[in-house]
């Protein structure tokens, strides 16, 4: 074992006023010193390495010995231009610049440590990529995507954007219209709400009247098919368009000599009437009346069945377009084992909502779509919500589709058919998708649909409550989303739970 020796030189202290020659020799003779001391130093020897020899010190604790030690500060390294894109691989400590700070604050933004901000409004026309301003919304049951919604649109009021909820079927969003001077519309059995889903919007000022009068009649055609086709489960029939075209027509006359809005009961009555329908067919070949049976059975639910009287009444209430949010409550319609009932009333509800909907100069909307999975099973509304989906940019709207899983858009019908295919082009329209936690089972299914990466992926099945991956055009983030304790209270679903 070699003995472990340190040599050491100290500075010579010289007089006060020792001669310019005597402090030059001590300069010198301190060099000298300092050298000797270097040559007589044994070098230090490493620690014995540890159990695991990778543990052991690469160097000794003093640091790296040699000129490559850096110790004096004098390290040089040659200049290096790269590009920003070569630079995001090179360091990838580096995190995504978020979306800026204009607009709706959502929470934060986990791998930026920085607040996150999304106002679709404000995004089109300025994000590459960006082409339209829908959302979809999917995530399991208690991962927070219904609080994120309603925080979406509580805090879209502040910014001057109203909010539509054209279907309710929890009666969730009751609380925060109250809260917002809002107004809401409950109906269902026993309950004395009604819509009458032919009123007529009032006509813009751009449009002259017979034009508006034959848009009148297109949408109030579209309605009574969608509210057939529903019930029948199929289409409609040449000659059953032919008698509810006649039939309307014929019902908008008498009702217009009374001055008043036609009934789904006027409607009705006239399709039940041969004679009516003979009458004002015409030179029409083929009988009409026999024709439009199935048709006149089809709206009978909604004026004799179990919604008698949601529907089949003049509006208990005016729409009023300068309320900050407006909801439907549905929450008495609709049992687990049929959704008939809702979808008609959703569909009613849609067609009266319309009227501030089709209006350009309304305003920036948001028209939140919640538990939209139930309404995508029913190929009248999907084509309903196309419709939106197509003209939001035209209209200044923002769809949100609230649904559980990416897989409901393959149960809206089989490969290939219209239903997949509407589904699916909803989802094509959405430049925003936020993904919540998904199950096991289920991120296949996400993966392919959303294009998602392996990294992304795996991101989505470890997500929290709150925290979803936000897929923003081409650029994604993973957002902890971040309630205010009033908004938490305000948008609690689960106090029945917590109960004692």
């Amino acid at each position: 074992m070699n003995e472990h020796r340190t040599t050491s030189a100290t500075g010579l202290y010289l007089p006060r006023h020792a001669s310019r020659r005597d402090r030059a020799a001590a300069r010198r003779q301190l060099r000298d010193a300092h050298r000797q001391a270097r040559a007589h130093t044994a070098p230090t020897r490493l620690p014995r390495p540890a159990a695991d020899p990778e543990l052991a010190p690469v160097y000794p604790a003093n640091g790296r010995p040699g000129p490559a030690s850096a110790r004096g500060r004098h390290l040089h390294l040659p200049a290096h231009r790269i590009t920003t894109q070569v630079a995001a691989g090179a360091y990838p400590f580096l995190a995504e610049g978020g979306l800026g700070a204009d607009g709706i604050y959502i929470g934060r933004d986990v791998h930026a440590e920085a607040s996150f901000c999304f106002d679709p409004f404000r995004l089109y026309g300025t994000l590459d990529g960006f082409t339209n301003p829908n959302v979809l919304l999917a995530g399991v049951i208690g991962t927070g995507k219904s609080a994120l919604a309603k925080s979406i649109a509580l805090r879209s009021t502040a910014f001057g954007y109203r909010v539509y909820v054209p279907c309710d079927p929890k009666g969730e969003w009751t609380p925060l219209a109250e809260a917002l001077g809002g107004a809401t519309i409950a109906l269902g059995p026993g309950l004395p709400g009604r819509l009458n889903p032919l009123d007529a919007p009032a006509r813009p000022a751009h449009i002259s009247e017979d034009d508006w009068l034959g848009e009148v009649r297109k949408r109030r055609l579209l309605l009574l098919a969608s509210l057939a086709r529903t019930v029948l489960g199929r289409d409609l029939h040449p000659m059953e368009h032919t008698a509810a075209d006649i039939a309307l027509d014929t019902a908008t006359h008498h009702a217009t000599a009374q001055g008043r809005t036609p009934l789904l009961g006027d409607i009705d009555r006239v399709l039940n009437t041969p004679q009516l329908l003979t009458q004002a067919s015409g030179t029409l070949a083929g009988d009409l009346a026999d024709a439009a049976r199935d048709l006149a059975h089809a709206l009978r639910r909604l004026v004799a069945g179990d919604l008698a009287g949601l529907f089949d009444a003049p509006s208990t209430t005016t729409f009023d377009p300068c309320v900050p949010i407006l909801t439907i409550d549905l929450s008495r319609m609709g049992g687990a084992g049929d959704d008939t009932a809702l979808v008609l009333a959703m569909t009613c509800a849609s067609a009266w909502m319309e009227s501030a909907l089709s209006d350009p100069t309304g305003g920036q909307r948001w028209v939140i779509y919640d538990e939209a999975w139930r309404l995508m099973r029913h190929l009248a509304l999907l084509e309903r919500m196309q419709a939106h989906w197509k003209l939001s940019r035209g209209l200044g709207i923002a769809n949100l589709a609230v649904i559980h899983r990416l897989s409901d858009l393959l149960a809206a019908g089989d490969a290939g058919s219209r239903g997949r295919a509407l589904a699916e082009g909803l989802l094509a329209d959405c430049s925003t998708r936020i993904i919540y936690r998904q199950e096991a089972d289920q991120l296949a299914a996400a993966a392919s649909l959303l294009g998602l990466t392996g990294t992304e992926a795996e991101a989505v099945s470890a997500l929290t409550k709150g925290r979803g991956l936000w897929k923003v055009a081409s650029r994604s983030f993973i957002t902890q989303h971040l309630l205010h304790a009033h908004e938490a209270a305000l948008f609690d679903t689960d106090a029945r739970m917590t109960q004692p």
